[in-house]
This record gives structure tokens, sequence and C-alpha cells, in this order.
């Protein structure tokens, strides 16, 4: 298996099924919907919604059934980058290699569509739910629960980060936050994914396992790349975690202790996977790409 050919069909994949979700009519409300869709629309390596599909797979091939879910987890994605750029928390210039939001459009604009993305992910699992089966109902009532609590959690995460800006804080509060703020939405993708495909009990316990792990990982790298990144390749500024004083695991076990624990954290994600062998391959090699990647 090629990874970055494979990648690149999932990246088409979920941009062709976002492009169908982009409001284009004319209202009074056009320049929200641009700036909706300009966010959307941005880029970004698609990383969320591709898990739904995948882990989806490993048990069945009918993906148009998940193919909702991955788009809403995605938009609740751009909503959280809307709102994470603005200058009341991380106060960023560029994202993608392109103007924030706020910069591209203004700060009240961007607030609403980061608002207008987060409530459209409703209407999508809804809109999904309404025209279910009986017999698919419950399952998917299931998702949408825990699609709630997992923003919630996203957004308790968000704010601890902030508030804890220059704090010296715990090796237990560190992992509470990163486990909320990045691991609940990439543990809730992965979870989506094997519950709306029937996965047994012991196939969705072990991988949400491997999703906890993979979101750590992201959030290692992420801190990784804030301390040494290439601004070209990131498409945004490097070293705003350290301006802002926020309490990573680079600021906490120094860059090598922060690079051992994301090589740790990698290896035990790929040996939840080990009983599915070569089906699970991508997903293997997607946990590696977490590890390995430069933006």
């Amino acid at each position: 298996m090629n990874f970055k050919e494979e990648l690149q069909k999932y990246q088409e994949l979920i941009n062709d099924e976002l492009s169908k979700y982009i409001r284009r009519d004319k209202c009074p409300e056009e320049v929200l919907n641009n700036s909706m869709e300009y966010s959307l629309m941005a880029g970004g390596k698609r990383l969320r919604p591709i898990l739904v599909v995948a882990v989806y797979q490993l048990f069945k091939e009918d993906i148009e059934k998940c193919m909702p879910y991955a788009v809403a987890i995605e938009m609740v994605h751009n909503f959280s980058l809307i709102h994470d750029d603005l200058p009341g928390i991380d106060n960023d210039d560029f994202r993608h290699g392109k103007p924030t939001n706020h910069k591209k459009f203004n700060e009240a604009t961007a607030i609403l569509a980061g608002d207008g993305l987060l409530n459209n992910a409703y209407i999508v699992i809804s809109d999904d739910l309404e025209k279910s089966k009986s017999d698919e109902l419950l399952k998917k009532i299931k998702v949408f629960k825990e699609f709630a609590k997992a923003i919630d959690r996203m957004i308790a995460g968000e704010y601890i980060d902030t508030e804890f800006e220059g704090k010296k804080i715990s090796e237990e509060y560190l992992e509470y936050i990163h486990k909320n703020k990045t691991g609940a939405l990439l543990k809730l993708c992965v979870r989506m994914g094997a519950i709306l495909a029937d996965a047994p009990q012991e196939d969705l316990n072990r991988l949400t396992s491997y999703a906890e792990k993979i979101g750590l990982a992201f959030q290692i790298k992420d801190d990784i790349l804030s301390e040494e990144g290439d601004e070209k390749i990131l498409g945004k500024p490097v070293g705003n975690d350290k301006l802002l004083e926020k309490c990573t695991y680079v600021s906490k076990y120094g860059l090598e202790g922060a690079k051992e624990i994301l090589e740790k954290v990698t290896k035990e994600a790929i040996e939840e996977l080990s009983r599915y062998d070569e089906k699970a391959e991508f997903l293997i090699e997607l946990a590696k790409y977490i590890k390995e990647r430069n933006k």
C-alpha cells in the first residue's frame, strides 16, 4: 500500500463530500456563509473524518452510511480552529498558510462562522437520524450522544489550556488538558466509525485504546512542531506556545523527553491493531504519519 496515495484518495473523498454542504445562495447572510466556507474548505489533513471512514471500513464497505458523521466532525473541527485562532485565545494570524478567519473577514464574523459550523454539524446528523430506519436509530442516537459529549470535552480542554497559560501544572493536569482538547474528538471519530459499522464490543474497546493513544501522539507532535517546526510548511507561526507560556509536553518534559513519549505511545497504538492484519494497514500507517508529520 502506498500510504500517501491512499491518504490523498481519502482527502479527496472528504473534500467532495464537504462541498455538498456549502451554502452559496444569495442572501443577507452571504458573507457569513462565505466565511464558513473559507475555513471549512481551506485545506488541512482531514484526519478526523478519514478516521471515521477508515475504521468503518474495518468492518463494512458501504461507507455512505458513515459519511454524514465524517462531514459533521470536520465541521466541528473547523469551528474549533476558527475560535482557537481568535485574539481572545491564541491570537493567530495564519492557518493552513492563509489568513485566519478573523483576519480575512472580521472578529464578529469569525465567531459567528464558528458557531454556524458547529450548528450545521448538528443539522447534518439530525437529518440523517430523521431518515434512518427504526432498527438503526438507537445505534445512531448513541453515536449522537457521544458526539455531543466529545464536543463538550473539547471545549472544556480548550478552556483549561487557556486558563493555565503561564502557570505550572501537574502531569495529571497536562494529560487532562490534552485528553479533552485534542483527544476527545479523535477518540470520537474512531468510536463513531466502529459503532456505525456494528463492531463487537471487544473491537470497540481495542479501537478506543488505539484512538486515545493517537490522540495523545497528535498533541505531543503539535507541541514539538510548535517548538521546532518550519513556519513555511506549517502555514502558521512557530513558538506561540512558548510566547503564551502554555504548558505543553515540551515545556514539561523537554524536547527530547516529549519525543520519547511520542515514540512510546505511537508504538502502543500500533500494537492495538495487530489482530486486524492487512485490513488495518492504513490505520497503522496513519499512526506513523501522526508521529512523523511536519505540519
